[in-house]
């Protein structure tokens, strides 16, 4: 199966087949070769962090971080783009345990890291909860380690609080969540939840590692198919979740 990939440093690379013996989801099959191919040129090999720790605040004033893990972090980056008052977002890997992960190592499943999207928001023009509905209106937080056909531990969905009211936000909205799905009632518009129960990971935000700069905004960019998709605020085109 052919893997195209353009990166600013590359160009187009194409591979024949991935060399890689773990068993990966279905969009980590499409780009882990051309990933690890990076990698390679890039450092990968080495025991060094491969990816920038972001800093603990928002490095806008008056801004707030929020940080989601809502399954492969593209489709959900461009959605909280598209948010007004989010002031910047960036895609990453978090609540895992070795430092400075690649791409390709959490793909691999054993390093703990879910994809994650970090949002800077505007407090005074969007409120957490509003965070929270866009989080709810696009996840399904009842399906463990699996978002869509992405299976494995990095697509496993969780909310990473960054203060107390943040955390009590969450809790509460979990817990609503799981009174409507106990009563039957569709909670998402569209598309009900495939379980009965939230299973999403309710946890303090901690080290947030910035994914590689080919991942950053990659579906208003262009994507795999170099058509860039509306980052527009309030903008509500179907989303095309791999470009």
């Amino acid at each position: 199966k052919n893997f195209n990939m353009l990166t600013s440093k590359l160009g187009a690379a194409r591979l024949l087949t991935p060399k890689n013996s773990v068993k990966l989801a279905p969009k980590a099959q499409r780009n882990v070769a051309a990933m690890g191919l990076m990698d390679s040129l890039f450092g990968g090999g080495s025991s060094e962090p491969k990816t920038k720790l972001a800093p603990k605040e928002a490095q806008i004033p008056g801004c707030k971080l929020a940080t989601f893990a809502c399954g492969c972090f593209w489709g959900p980056e461009l959605l909280y783009q598209r948010v007004p008052g989010v002031e910047a977002t960036s895609v990453g890997y978090t609540a895992g345990s070795k430092p400075g992960p690649s791409y390709q190592e959490v793909c691999s499943g054993n390093t703990g890291h879910t994809e994650a999207v970090q949002v800077t928001y505007n407090p005074t023009q969007v409120t957490y909860d509003q965070l929270l509905d866009t989080f709810f209106g696009f996840t399904d937080p009842t399906t463990k380690n699996r978002q869509g056909n992405d299976t494995g531990p990095q697509y496993r969905s969780g909310i990473y609080f960054h203060d107390e009211e943040q955390k009590a936000a969450a809790l509460k909205r979990v817990a609503e969540v799981n009174e409507k799905l106990a009563r039957g009632e569709q909670v998402r518009p569209n598309k009900p939840y495939a379980g009965k129960v939230v299973v999403s990971e309710i946890a303090p935000a901690g080290d947030y590692w910035i994914a590689e700069d080919y991942h950053q905004q990659y579906l208003s960019k262009g994507g795999r198919f170099g058509a860039g998709q509306s980052a527009a605020k309030g903008c509500t085109d179907p989303i095309r979740c791999y470009g």
